[in-house]
């Protein structure tokens, strides 16, 4: 069957591609569904404590993503907005007269107001140019603010940080929040409120000249377009934005110290950002959900998750530099070909034996760091349900046999792979 020139109205795969906006509401309204059902799926306070963590990285990581994604400026202090905004917020909480007149809710739009307020400031001067002299006056402006943090000890409080009680605000329509779950339909409505507006200001003519200018800024200035503006608007946008983060945060744990504004954050927040893939709007809040798991549930295993996130982190980079949302992405022309079915052996063939090969290593590195580190006498660990004797030889072989069995035979399967994967992307053939 050819394919059709213009556009079919009936058929929604093509209204999609041609832009229609009548079925983007489907997403929004799924992952609506999604927040609202989580609770009664994840009923445990620690579970709606990591989901509420989740949600504000996400909101966060897409902020950063207005920048680094839409308008390809590289920040190395993006934190600083998110902590002014949540300090803010915190000042309000304890300002009880204040506090009490309006309802929570309302909480985050002051700490996104004091954000952009700051990213106003710093824009003004810093978005003059992009690259590298970008880079360097945020890393400049992050560690400026960072260390005001113990200076300015009446808006920061110092190295305890200001802590409040989001209980002194309003009631809303009777809801104090004091329960766990009210804060987590709280930070939901947010996240999503967030993410709609970030989606939509993407597809305004500032979001779209942020894309020219990211590509080439002297093609967009020959156009009529000042690219230091465009990049002092999507600056300002996700600074606001940044601070609601901060709002956020400072609403479901009641307490921001200097490690909300420091450069460890700015990096944290990159990291998330490149993981889930800068190239697409959906890859930041992939990129959260991963790192936030990998963050919280990894750590309750083990003291090294740090070390399997950064190891994440670079494999991502070297070998899939689109992130995760990229390697999604890959399969969408495979699925329109309807050539799925091919991979699914070679990926079995090859992805099992390495994920095999990769917990053996992980084995190796755990077992390592229990040798090295473990107290005087204490010769025995844990690790996937079996206890052993981390000092004896077997359980080295074992693991390191493991580890080259399963990689070798990765190694052998991937060019059966890569020759289905080409074929599975070449138009024509049986599927």
């Amino acid at each position: 069957m050819t394919d059709q020139i213009t556009t079919d109205p009936s058929k929604p795969a093509q209204r999609m591609r041609a832009g229609s906006m009548s079925l983007t509401v489907g997403p929004w309204i799924v992952a609506a569904v999604a927040l609202m059902l989580m609770p009664y799926i994840f009923t445990s306070n620690s579970a709606l404590t990591i989901m509420n963590q989740m949600w504000i990285t996400v909101v966060f990581a897409l902020a950063y993503n207005m920048l680094l994604g839409q308008g390809g400026m590289l920040s190395f202090g993006h934190a600083v907005y998110a902590g002014v905004g949540g300090f803010a917020c915190m000042h309000i909480m304890n300002n009880s007269d204040l506090f009490a007149s309006f309802p929570l809710p309302v909480l985050p739009i002051f700490g996104g107001l004091f954000g952009m307020g700051l990213a106003m400031i710093v824009g003004a001067f810093s978005t003059r140019s992009a690259g590298t002299v970008f880079a360097m006056i945020s890393l400049g402006v992050g560690e400026l603010i960072a260390a005001c943090s113990v200076i300015i000890v009446a808006f920061f409080g110092g190295e305890e940080g200001v802590s409040g009680d989001r209980t002194y605000a309003m009631p809303f329509f009777g809801n104090e929040f004091l329960q766990q779950i009210d804060v987590y339909y709280l930070t939901s409505f947010w996240v999503l409120l967030s993410a709609i507006l970030m989606y939509l200001w993407s597809r305004t003519p500032v979001g779209r000249m942020a894309n020219a200018v990211r590509d080439n800024p002297e093609r967009a200035e020959f156009l009529g377009y000042s690219a230091r503006w465009v990049r002092f608007y999507s600056f300002v946008a996700s600074g606001f934005f940044a601070g609601v983060a901060g709002g956020l945060f400072a609403i479901n744990y009641e307490i921001l110290t200097e490690e909300n504004l420091n450069t460890a954050s700015s990096g944290v927040i990159l990291l998330v950002t490149f993981l889930g893939g800068v190239g697409f709007f959906f890859g930041p809040i992939i990129g959260a959900i991963v790192f936030t798991l990998v963050q919280t549930v990894l750590s309750l295993q083990t003291e090294l998750w740090a070390f399997y996130a950064g190891s994440l982190f670079l494999a991502t980079v070297m070998f899939f530099p689109g992130g995760l949302a990229g390697l999604m992405m890959m399969h969408v022309p495979v699925f329109r070909l309807g050539k799925m079915k091919m991979l699914l052996l070679p990926y079995a063939k090859t992805l099992i034996p390495a994920a095999i090969g990769i917990l053996g290593l992980c084995c190796l590195v755990e077992m390592t760091f229990h040798y090295r580190h473990a107290a005087t006498g204490d010769h025995e660990m844990t690790l996937f349900w079996t206890t052993f004797d981390s000092h004896t030889l077997m359980p080295w072989i074992i693991a390191a046999a493991i580890t080259a069995v399963g990689l070798g035979i990765a190694k052998m399967t991937a060019p059966a792979l890569k020759e289905a994967w080409d074929e599975a992307n070449t138009a024509g053939g049986t599927s």
